[in-house]
């Protein structure tokens, strides 16, 4: 049965409060408990509310914080305790959490605030909001394997009563906890509890830009190129990068040289023509020639990459800053420049097997500035990712770009091109005579006047 104790709390909360101003807390504590328990057994939620929340803002006004934490315990365990008065008691106490003097008694009150909202739903925000803070102490200490697992036992995406904003940003500071720990596996599941839908919001800009950078970092620790290029142009998309000239210009320089480093497939080729179509490359020329050198069908030297682009792209200069990512002093460095390398051996292949049915294997190699050996190696990438098709004749030294078909597929294919050529033929034949017809009928025309 529901009762209204609102009147008689509004009588005897000054008296509690200025017992405890007096220093007389625990008198006034006491009356507030026989409040509670009249509220509470009456149904009155909102005046049992009123209640825990005036008990601990009094114990923490007289700095009693064993008694904050005892009465915290005490008063979510009480019988038939109501759901939205233990709410408003534990959002109050929250507050307090960053008001405490002192490191120790801050975790404390965190850890009985964990312990007292464990599997209540109707308090699950507030639970996440003290264990990212417990996450973020542990950190700073150095504890990070602690701080990602206390992290890990939140699953926010579940979590109804959370706005998608924040639940956002939890699952992106687990990505982040995971990288620093390396869990590279964990990070790839994490991200897609996130929908990149999500970041078409213009207000979302700032988890936008985060949430690709964590992406990118990811993508660097398997080499996949051509994810981290697909990362930098949704961050060059974004309306905040496109105001500042120097910020969209840094990200369209990295987007091509991810895109040149891609392993070479007819995706890459794609993404690479989709971003030369950018007006924006005039403005950083030599990228753009460096980009027209991939995507042209001429073999490239790899010694001319060097001479043309070594200034631009590894040391940069005042038109165009280096990006970094060729610093040949860092390891990752020297695995881009290697893998750059071998790009322009792999163009030059696709390129060679557009124009030669079969070549001599020596003189492929000689094409390629490469030893026999490394040339069938590059050979067998591009086969095996099904790039190219080619078959190598050892004994003969003859590398062969053309399928062999069967005779059936031979004589289709032959009967489809003469029914088009007939067809090219007969439409060319009335085209013909309609154009004698027409002549005619004007010539007609012409007598008759």
């Amino acid at each position: 049965m529901e009762a209204d104790s609102s009147q008689n709390m509004a009588e005897k909360l000054p008296e509690c409060e200025k017992l405890a101003a007096e220093g007389k807390l625990n008198e006034a504590l006491e009356i507030l408990y026989n409040l509670e328990k009249h509220a509470r057994t009456a149904c009155d939620a909102p005046t049992t509310g009123r209640i825990l929340v005036t008990i601990v803002r009094l114990c923490f006004q007289a700095s009693e914080w064993n008694l904050l934490n005892e009465n915290i315990v005490l008063l979510t365990k009480r019988r038939s305790q109501l759901k939205q008065a233990v709410a408003k008691m534990i959002q109050e106490t929250y507050k307090y959490v960053g008001q405490v003097p002192t490191k120790a008694i801050k975790l404390k009150l965190i850890e009985v605030l964990r312990q007292v909202t464990d599997g209540k739903i109707y308090v699950e925000v507030e639970r996440a909001r003290l264990t990212r803070m417990l996450s973020e102490m542990e950190e700073k200490e150095g504890n990070v394997d602690e701080a990602a697992r206390l992290l890990q036992e939140l699953q926010v995406e579940t979590y109804g009563s959370m706005e998608k904003r924040e639940k956002v940003e939890f699952i992106l500071e687990q990505m982040r906890l995971c990288l620093a720990r390396k869990d590279y596996i964990r990070t790839q599941i994490i991200s897609k509890k996130i929908n990149p839908k999500f970041f078409t919001n213009n207000e979302a800009q700032d988890l936008k830009l985060k949430f690709y950078d964590l992406s990118i970092y990811l993508s660097e620790a398997d080499s996949s190129y051509d994810k981290i290029c697909r990362y930098y142009s949704e961050i060059y998309n974004t309306p905040v990068i496109r105001e500042s000239e120097n910020r969209w210009k840094e990200i369209l320089r990295k987007m091509v040289i991810y895109g040149v480093l891609t392993p070479s497939s007819q995706d890459q080729m794609q993404m690479i023509l989709r971003i030369s179509e950018d007006k924006s490359l005039e403005m950083i020329p030599k990228y753009k020639e460096l980009l027209d050198c991939f995507i042209s069908q001429e073999i490239v030297l790899w010694n001319s990459i060097v001479t043309r682009f070594l200034e631009a792209i590894l040391k940069g200069c005042k038109e165009s800053p280096s990006t970094g990512l060729f610093d040949t002093n860092t390891e990752e460095g020297q695995k881009r420049w290697t893998s750059l390398k071998e790009r322009v051996v792999e163009h030059n292949i696709c390129v060679i097997a557009n124009y030669y049915t079969s070549i001599k294997l020596t003189r492929l190699a000689e094409l390629l500035q490469l030893t026999i050996a490394e040339t069938e190696e590059f050979i067998s990438k591009l086969v095996v990712s099904k790039t190219i098709f080619a078959r190598i004749d050892r004994p003969t030294g003859i590398v062969n770009f053309i399928k062999n078909c069967e005779p059936d597929i031979k004589l289709n294919d032959w009967s489809k091109k003469t029914r088009n050529l007939m067809g090219l033929i007969s439409k060319t034949t009335y085209m013909i005579n309609r154009e004698e017809m027409l002549k005619a009928k004007g010539n007609n025309l012409t007598v008759s006047d």
